[in-house]
C-alpha cells in the first residue's frame, strides 16, 4: 500500500503531472495541498478517469487540500476545530483498506513570513503559530485514539540545518525560525514518526525547489513535506521517497510528491 503527499501548486494546472504521477506510482492515497480552486473548478472527471474518488475543502486561487483514493473515503473534520480560519487547510478523513481504517489528513500549514512590501509585519507569522497549536492539540487527540494516522502535507517547516541547502540563509525566515521548530518537534514528541527520515538519515530528501536561479537543477531546496506516522504505521513502513521525476516534468509543482509504502495491509 502506498500514500503519497504532494503540494500541487494549482491541480488544474498540473492535472498531466499528476495524472501522470498517479499511473506511474499507483498510490492507494494521495493528499493534495495549494489545490487553488473550488468545488465546482476541481477536475473530478479527470481524476475519476483514471480511477480516483476525491474529497475537497477548495478556497478559490489560494490555498485548498484533498484527498484522492480509489477506496472509499469518510471525511471526519473540514478545518482544526475551535480554530477560526478563512483559509482551507485541514481535511480529515478515515480510510479503509482490505478491512483495516486509516485515519489520514492533509494539511497546508502557513508559511508565516510577512508580505514584501512591509517586512516588520509579524501577524502571518503569529498565525502560524497559532495554526500550530491548534494542529498540535488535535492530533494528540488522535493519537490517543491508538488508531493507524497519517499527517501528511506541506508543513512549511525546515526543521534542522540538513533539511535546507543553505542554512545560514534562511537562518530568520519563518520556515526554520526556532518558536516554529520547536512546535514541529512537540507536534513528533506526541508519538509521530516522520517518514523520510525514519529510513533516510543521510538523504537531504528535499521536496521544495524554487522555480528561479536553476534552483532544481542545482539542487537548492528544502524538506518542507512530511508524512507523520503513528506508531502502528511506523512499524509496517518498508520504504519512502521523493518522486523528484514528477518535479522534472514539463510544467512542473516547485514541490515533489512524497511517495511512502506499507506492508501488512
Amino acid at each position: 500500500m502506498k500514500i503519497a503527499t504532494f503540494n500541487v501548486n494549482s491541480i488544474n494546472a498540473r492535472i498531466d503531472s499528476l495524472t501522470e504521477f498517479l499511473r506511474l506510482e499507483k498510490p492507494d492515497v494521495v493528499l493534495l495541498q495549494e489545490i487553488k480552486t473550488e468545488f465546482e473548478n476541481f477536475p473530478f472527471f479527470e481524476l475519476s478517469a483514471n480511477g480516483y474518488n476525491a474529497k475537497i475543502l477548495g478556497q478559490k486561487s489560494y490555498n485548498g487540500v484533498a484527498i484522492l483514493s480509489p477506496h472509499k473515503i469518510e471525511i471526519t473534520q473540514e478545518n482544526l476545530p475551535d480554530f477560526k480560519d478563512e483559509n482551507a487547510r485541514y481535511l480529515e478523513g478515515d480510510i479503509f483498506i482490505n478491512g483495516e481504517k486509516i485515519k489520514i489528513a492533509s494539511i497546508y500549514l502557513p508559511n508565516g513570513n510577512p508580505p514584501y512590501n512591509n517586512p516588520d509585519d509579524e501577524s502571518k507569522f503569529f498565525y502560524k503559530l497559532q495554526f500550530m497549536e491548534k494542529l498540535y492539540a488535535h492530533a494528540k487527540k488522535i493519537i490517543e485514539s491508538r488508531e493507524n494516522v497519517v499527517l501528511g502535507g506541506d508543513f512549511n517547516t525546515i526543521f534542522t540545518d540538513f533539511d535546507v541547502y543553505n542554512p545560514v540563509l534562511f537562518r530568520n525566515n519563518a520556515l526554520f525560525r526556532e518558536e516554529v521548530k520547536q512546535r514541529f518537534a512537540a507536534l513528533c514528541y506526541l508519538g509521530y514518526h516522520d517518514a523520510f527520515r525514519t529510513l533516510h538519515k543521510n538523504d537531504n530528501g528535499y521536496t521544495y525547489w524554487d522555480y528561479s536561479g536553476g534552483a532544481f537543477a542545482a539542487d537548492l531546496g528544502m524538506r518542507i513535506d512530511y508524512l507523520l506516522l503513528s506508531a502502528s504505521m511506523t512499524d509496517m513502513l518498508k520504504s519512502c521517497k521523493v518522486a523528484k521525476n514528477i518535479r522534472a516534468m514539463a510544467k512542473p509543482s516547485d514541490h515533489a510528491p512524497l511517495v511512502a509504502e506499507f506492508e501488512g495491509f
